[in-house]
């Protein structure tokens, strides 16, 4: 059977520029990938790409073997999820009613949600920490309590695989690692995680496969054979040093003088 989602010979390009080309990568089940690049890099682009939101410049998108264009929109969200960078919230709705939208793809146009749906919104947003809040009008919520229950509506869309551009923006420390080890968690259990950090030691820590953008080309490969000082220096634009932690390795900025 195909890896979940793949890509080959991807170029992903926006107007004259190319953020990426020549790209083949096979992201398998119970894989949990950090992408990282400089600012402008192309990261948002890919994810969309890799969503289906714009088409490639060239080369293919596959999910289970089957070109990404070719996929009915209500199947490919039952089986792929983006949790973008930025939500439009100027419209007033229940912080309950905007994870259970999530639910859309699994049930007709015109049906109401089933209990399982309710179920499953309230599940989510259990996982996220924000039960309390799920009568609340999400224009009352702060920035990282909207991030926490638009992620609570794609773990409620249940998709197979998904695509996470900068997951932990607005949020507080702890709120940071409790979002990280939920993905984590999802990949142990099978699912396909893909996701943009600016935090070196967010990637290096939660996942264990990277995925590079710099001037064009992309690499990938397991966290142990591209998380190096040297080369993540290169890519990120900035001296790094390793340090040993009591918990695995820290990269940190290298300090002249």
């Amino acid at each position: 059977m195909p890896n979940p989602l793949s890509v080959r010979n991807l170029r992903v390009a926006i107007g004259d520029r190319v953020l990426c080309r020549h790209l083949d990568l096979s992201l398998a089940a119970g894989q949990c990938w950090g992408l990282l690049g400089r600012n402008g890099a192309g990261k948002t682009s890919l994810l969309h790409t890799l969503a289906g939101l714009r088409p490639p410049a060239g080369g293919q998108v596959l999910l289970d073997g089957r070109d990404l264009a070719a996929w009915p929109r209500r199947p490919l969200a039952r089986r792929l999820g983006l949790l973008p960078q930025q939500r439009d919230t100027r419209f007033p709705a229940r912080v309950h009613d905007t994870v259970l939208a999530g639910r859309y793809p699994h049930h007709g146009p015109w049906c109401a949600p089933s209990e399982r749906d309710q179920a499953v919104a309230t599940a989510a947003l259990a996982q996220v920490g924000l039960s309390d809040l799920a009568r609340r009008n999400i224009q009352t919520l702060s920035s990282g309590e909207r991030q926490r229950v638009y992620l609570a509506a794609l773990l409620a869309q249940a998709p197979q695989i998904l695509l996470l551009d900068e997951p932990v923006t607005h949020l507080d420390l702890a709120e940071q690692y409790r979002l990280l080890r939920l993905l984590r968690g999802l990949a142990d259990q099978g699912h396909t995680v893909l996701m943009s950090l600016h935090d070196l030691n967010h990637a290096l820590g939660h996942c264990d496969h990277l995925l590079l953008l710099h001037r064009g080309r992309a690499l990938s490969g397991s966290v142990a054979r591209l998380g190096t000082p040297r080369l993540l220096s290169r890519v990120l634009g900035t001296p790094l040093a390793c340090l040993s932690g009591p918990h695995g390795p820290l990269m940190v900025p290298r300090l002249s003088g």
